[in-house]
């Protein structure tokens, strides 16, 4: 088991980019299909803080749910905004990569050579 982590959706091209960059540098990480998958608040919280980011900073402020369920509501707290990805992984920011207790989006892809 790799001590790095990929969460992954094999239906977006930065997120397939970013596992064909790490399996380019010879890492085979744990893919975690976020989609399926679905972090915890807590394991979001764990993320986050790796990532040294705020819930808001994840969302991927495009799709559909984010406007349905009016996520630009600042009285929106930082639970509330988990709790929302977890029901709706689709909002969440991708790929994320972890290693260790460091973390990058792949957005682009090279940002993951940062942390390896």
């Amino acid at each position: 088991m790799s001590n790095i982590t990929i969460y992954h959706n094999p239906k977006c091209s930065k997120s397939r980019q970013t596992l064909a960059l790490l399996n380019e540098q010879k890492i085979q990480p744990t893919i975690i299909e976020y989609l399926i998958n679905t972090p915890t608040v807590s394991e979001l919280k764990a993320i986050l803080k790796k990532l040294n980011l705020k819930a808001r900073d994840l969302l991927r402020k495009k799709e559909a749910e984010y406007k349905a369920l009016n996520l630009a509501d600042d009285s929106l707290n930082e639970d509330d905004l988990l709790k929302a990805m977890c029901q709706h992984p689709r909002l969440i920011e991708r790929p994320i990569v972890v290693h260790g207790n460091k973390a990058v989006i792949g957005r682009p892809p090279e940002n993951v050579l940062e942390i390896l």
